[in-house]
């Protein structure tokens, strides 16, 4: 097999999500400011509020915001799957 056939598709990003610029999504908890970060654009370690878990420097992620005034100040960074899914969660669930 040749090495191009060999290469990994990076699956990583959602599609149709365009790196480094912000987007409004509209939920049932309501509008969120939401913005994919690249892995060479985060250098700290996070926690993602949908499973506590560690997002380490380096690793793709997003940051998602209320879309209201000073909601600037309630940035959080999540997996983008915890992102997607943070609704689901039962009683107890995070509120961002």
């Amino acid at each position: 097999m040749s090495p191009r056939r060999a290469r990994r598709r990076d699956d990583s990003r959602p599609l149709g999500f365009p790196t480094g610029t912000d987007k409004v999504e509209e939920w049932p908890d309501g509008d969120w400011k939401v913005r994919m970060l690249t892995g060479a654009s985060s250098t700290k370690t996070y926690r993602c509020p949908g499973c506590d878990q560690e997002i380490l420097g380096g690793r793709p992620h997003l940051v998602a915001w209320p879309d209201w005034p000073g909601g600037d100040e309630e940035r959080r960074h999540w997996h983008p799957t915890c992102w997607r899914k943070r609704l689901d969660r039962g009683p107890g669930r995070s509120r961002y």
